[in-house]
Parts: C-alpha cells; structure tokens; sequence
C-alpha cells in the first residue's frame, strides 16, 4: 500500500512530506511456484513446510502453489528459469540445504546456485525468494528451517505486490 503525504503523518513515516511503501502481505490471488532440492530431504521438507504453511496463512490459494523437485542445489537455477519463463507464476521460492563438508564443494555448490537464483531473478524480473540454507552443520540447518521457509513465503508475496506499485 502506497502511503500519502496525511497518511504518513498519522502513522508517524520516517520522513514526512515523502511517500512510502508499505509492505503488502496479503497473498490472494498470488501465484507461487517453489523449486525444492531433494539433497538434505529432512531440512528442505522443514522448509517447504514452513514456507507452504505461511503462503496459507497470507491468503494464497492452495491451487495457486506447485512444488518442484530437483536432485539437488546445482539444479535450483535451471528449474527456476524454465519456471519463470513459463509466466504461470507471479513469484518462485527456492529450497534447499547446503551443508559443510570436508572439501571445497561447499564453497563451489553455494557459490554457483546462489548466483544462478540470483541471475534468474534479474534476468527474468520476477522475484525468487532464496531459501537455500548455507550452513556448517545440520544443527544449524535445523534451528533455522522453520523461521526461513516461513520468511521465504512473505518474501514472495511482499515483494509481487511492491513490484506491482513501483513498476
């Protein structure tokens, strides 16, 4: 919701005589597809089911979610790009967990699907929620699973609607 100038001054804006944009939350008529790795399955099931649970719960449909799988975090991007192009969605969350091994392929696996969500995002406009945890451990993975799948989720509708307003 844009904001205007009497606006701000009764909800005490952070600078007056200038329009703010609100956060939007309200996910009706919202349409999300979620890319899910299948690497780590217990933690990208903990987030895919914190981040369905608050798409519900902001108003998207149950019909206007479909959930992707892949084999893992290396195949995030290429799924998301076919998804985007689609135009079937208005907004992609992306799923998964990469977990600190003994070698250098931690580094190269976050490295490279973190910037393949993010090139996908760019190059296509629309907005990818990355919910790819990068974590040294599974305890660290799990105690943020939760709170992350549910962020991805207000991500997604959040940023469609300011997407919406300011384009």
């Amino acid at each position: 919701m844009q904001r205007n100038q009497s606006e701000n001054a009764r909800q005490g804006a952070r600078y007056d005589g200038i329009d703010e944009i609100d956060p939007d939350f309200d996910g009706a008529g919202v349409r999300v597809g979620i890319a899910m790795a299948r690497f780590n399955l217990d933690i990208c099931e903990g987030l895919l089911s914190a981040c369905t649970d608050e798409l519900l719960r902001l108003g998207v449909a149950r019909s206007d979610i479909r959930i992707v799988t892949v084999p893992g975090a290396l195949e995030i991007p290429l799924v998301l790009q076919t998804m985007a192009k689609s135009g079937k969605y208005d907004a992609l969350v992306a799923l998964g967990a990469v977990i600190r091994g003994e070698t250098y392929h931690f580094e190269l696996v976050s490295n490279e699907m973190g910037a393949g969500i993010t090139r996908v995002g760019l190059d296509t406009g629309l907005p990818i929620a990355n919910g790819v945890l990068t974590t040294e451990d599974d305890d660290q993975a799990i105690a943020r699973m939760s709170e992350k799948g549910a962020d991805c989720a207000r991500t997604a509708v959040e940023m469609v609607k300011l997407l919406k307003v300011v384009g």
